[in-house]
């Protein structure tokens, strides 16, 4: 790593004969070529005046570089890989002191890495897209999910076509680029709209309502409380975009490869071990976010594995990003106006950092 410092070796003097001390001075500069947390040892006389071995001082640590990387949320198993990464070492073994910023209602991830005050974040792959547009030099580095897990929950067995969704109510946040390709897509100009607040009382209440959701959450509480449902999954609908995208800023990626490249493998690292040790990480996470229950927690890891391993991870491991879906995830946004061009996609993303398969 750029920032590790390397180890001075200091010599060691020993009582005795001139000669002798000059060549062991000698022996300690040249047996330690930079080698960083090694030790080198030479023969110093002990006070019978025999050689025995003397290990020299030990090398400091390698000082790791302080980062911090903001998720999307509290923490959740659709952060399980980012965790179990810290947890298990991965990132401090990466030469990375790693601090995870849980997100949360109000809280720009975009923002607070554009600001600087944190040098990774997590957010979805249009966010990074919109960020470029309005002046926010945003670079996707990994993509967690393969398919996004947003998408339009409804009554079980009430909808077999999301057009059917017209003259119905849906609960959809303002603006949300997905549901304006929707509309666009399936024609969805007889729907009543509806705020989403992040509460599920009125889509109960409502048997012909619809509401936005993901597949890793909602459905769980719905369960709970006796109401089956069914979803469509954005992906699904033709709104094909990455989730829980790792990103930074040009700028940081240009002065610091080495600790992205770090900082990727060794995420990449925590969503293969969190595959086969999910119940070992979503105890740790519960302690950062004890309100979400463990039963919630294994519902989500059971959910997102698909999304997760599926797809191009599958043959292209964990993180991998096609330029197909870049591009065409780039064309529906200008096509519904939310961007006003299309710039070069290959500045957007890179698959650069990312370990072999």
């Amino acid at each position: 790593m750029d920032n590790r410092k390397t180890a001075s070796k200091a010599m060691r003097k020993a009582a005795g004969m001139a000669a002798l001390a000059a060549a062991m001075a000698l022996s300690a500069c040249g047996s330690n070529g930079g080698n960083e947390g090694g030790s080198a040892n030479g023969a110093a006389p002990s006070p019978s005046g025999s050689a025995t071995a003397a290990p020299e001082a030990s090398a400091p640590p390698a000082e790791l570089a302080k980062v911090t990387q903001v998720t999307n949320w509290f923490a959740q198993p659709e952060h399980g890989g980012q965790y179990a990464a810290l947890a298990k070492d991965f990132y401090k073994e990466a030469g990375l002191d790693m601090t995870i910023q849980s997100g949360g209602p109000g809280i720009s991830s975009t923002q607070i890495v554009a600001s600087g005050k944190a040098e990774f974040g997590m957010g979805q792959a249009d966010e990074i897209l919109l960020a470029r547009q309005n002046g926010i030099p945003l670079v996707a580095i990994a993509a967690t999910f393969q398919k996004n897990p947003q998408g339009i929950m409804y009554h079980k067995g009430k909808y077999k076509d999301v057009s059917e969704l017209n003259g119905h109510k849906v609960y959809v946040g303002s603006g949300v680029a997905f549901w304006e390709y929707l509309k666009r897509a399936y024609k969805l100009d007889g729907v009543e709209e509806m705020k989403y607040t992040g509460s599920l009382a009125n889509f109960v209440d409502d048997p012909d309502s619809a509401t936005q959701m993901y597949v890793t959450s909602e459905p769980y509480t719905m369960e709970q409380q006796g109401v089956a449902v069914d979803s469509f999954l954005n992906y699904d609908l033709g709104y094909k975009q990455y989730g829980n995208v790792l990103y930074t800023t040009e700028d940081y990626l240009k002065k610091h490869p080495d600790r992205v490249k770090a900082y990727v493998e060794a995420s990449v690292k925590g969503w293969n071990y969190y595959r086969d040790n999910a119940e070992e990480i979503n105890l740790v996470m519960q302690k950062s976010n004890p309100d979400l229950k463990l039963e919630a927690m294994a519902f989500g890891t059971k959910a997102l594995e698909p999304l997760v391993y599926g797809g191009d991870a599958e043959t292209n491991g964990v993180g991998y990003m096609s330029k197909d879906i870049w591009e065409g995830l780039q064309r529906q946004l200008v096509e519904i106006g939310l961007l006003t061009e299309a710039e070069p996609i290959d500045g957007v993303f890179t698959n650069e950092f990312l370990p072999s398969p």
